[in-house]
């Protein structure tokens, strides 16, 4: 199974982003609004970093920084990690759990086209596994699929 068939199987493929000069309460606010875990830092049309929650805990909290004066560039992480719509879902799966990320930006022919989760890539691994034992089990049971 590749990446692109978890972007088209989202029901909406919207890709939540701010920019570098907003506040971290600006960025938390839309996660909160949204009910995710990161945002993607967009500058100019070129993605810049990401935001996630982790950055939040790590470089705002533990650090005694205020969200409201803490700026998304200071805290974001720029260093980015991607994968491509063609990689297989296995290959997203070893480097976020390698890279301890949850979040990792879809980028195809230099151009930012989705965002998957670990949930996504879980939740489609599990499915297809769910798929492939009802098969074998219609084949074992002689019922046609």
């Amino acid at each position: 199974m590749k990446i692109k068939q978890i972007l088209s199987g989202k029901a909406i493929n919207t890709i939540y982003s701010v920019q570098s000069s907003d506040t971290v309460f600006d960025a938390l606010r839309l996660m909160a609004e949204k009910n995710i875990g990161a945002v993607l830092v967009i500058d100019e049309g070129q993605l810049a970093g990401i935001f996630s929650e982790r950055d939040y805990a790590r470089k705002v909290i533990l650090q005694g920084r205020a969200s409201k004066d803490t700026l998304i560039a200071d805290v974001m992480t720029s260093k980015l990690i991607t994968v491509a719509s063609d990689d297989k879902l296995e290959m997203a799966m070893r480097i976020m759990s390698e890279k301890h990320i949850r979040h990792l930006p879809v980028i195809d022919n230099d151009e930012l086209t989705g965002i998957i989760s670990i949930n996504d890539v879980v939740s489609a691994i599990m499915h297809d596994q769910r798929n492939r034992i009802n098969s074998l089990e219609s084949y074992i049971s002689g019922n046609p699929f």
